[in-house]
């Protein structure tokens, strides 16, 4: 490891003499560029995280002397793995910077996966708002070169985080739409339930009684076949728990679903949200009493 490290140094060495040489024809960029990524497959080696990091930037940096933007953004890509061992931080930012140049030069695809790259990153960190951004710019470049998969993960993504973030509307609204384009799809139609249980799940949370039901009549008007699922009848049994102010019923509906169809921990911790309101609300009339 320590000889790696060693002849990394030696490398970023000449690159740096390189670049501080004369040269006419400005093939001093190309030069120190291939002792630069030289250096840095060193430091990778040595496992020198943040000291491979730094070389790929400066590659990025001969790359861009070249005019060589698609070099440079993969340069760029290359520092942010690197990155990601050490520091988010650092990794977003050169993220950031490879995104940039993928947009200037049309590469839609790329700047859409690496958004979605940046979105993970900030869940990783636990910032919700930061995913959202991102999430939302990698689903809209999908979206506009067609990979629809890729665009409806990025959305479903920015409801979800949303939903924590009691923006149960936006929420709703993107688990909506995505029902609605997926109704036409074969491959997608058989996930409809799913998200739109999602969307009656934010109802629940925003706990207006006759807005639940109201939206239930358009999910079934949406989808015939919605009213026959297991997923319609927990909705609508814990509407009804709710106006009936019935915990208990409450509860036994969500473990009898539960018990036949595990829900995943965000439905949980929505499901909680409105269990305790039911609470609150019921321990406000006792005292009212």
């Amino acid at each position: 490891m320590g000889d790696q490290l060693a002849r990394g140094e030696e490398f970023v060495k000449k690159a740096e003499k390189k670049l501080n040489s004369w040269s006419f024809l400005g093939s001093k960029y190309e030069d120190a560029a291939d002792l630069f990524d030289k250096a840095a497959n060193c430091f990778k080696l040595a496992k020198a995280w943040d000291r491979a990091g730094l070389t790929y930037i400066r590659l990025s940096d001969c790359h861009l002397k070249c005019e060589s933007k698609h070099e440079a953004a993969s340069s760029y890509v290359d520092a942010a793995n690197c990155y990601k061992k050490t520091s988010s931080k650092e990794a977003i930012a050169c993220l950031e910077r490879a995104v940039n140049l993928f947009m200037e030069i049309g590469r839609l695809n790329m700047s859409a996966r690496y958004y979605k790259e940046i979105a993970e990153l900030y869940e990783s960190e636990q910032n919700m708002q930061g995913a959202i951004d991102n999430f939302e710019r990698a689903a809209e470049l999908f979206e506009s070169e067609e990979v629809t998969t890729s665009a409806n993960q990025c959305k479903q993504k920015v409801a979800q985080f949303a939903a924590q973030l009691e923006q149960y509307q936006r929420a709703i609204e993107i688990y909506e739409a995505i029902a609605r384009h997926s109704l036409n799809n074969n491959l997608l139609k058989y996930g409809v339930k799913g998200h739109l249980l999602n969307a009656g799940i934010c109802q629940l949370c925003k706990g207006d009684v006759i807005a639940i039901s109201n939206a239930l009549d358009r999910y079934e008007e949406l989808d015939p076949t919605f009213s026959g699922t297991r997923e319609c009848r927990l909705l609508k049994d814990i509407a009804a728990a709710i106006d009936e102010e019935d915990i208990v019923k409450f509860t036994d509906v969500v473990k009898e679903f539960d018990s036949m169809t595990p829900l995943d921990s965000w439905k949980t911790s929505l499901l909680l949200r409105v269990k305790e309101k039911l609470k609150a609300k019921e321990l406000e009339e006792d005292d009212l009493t």
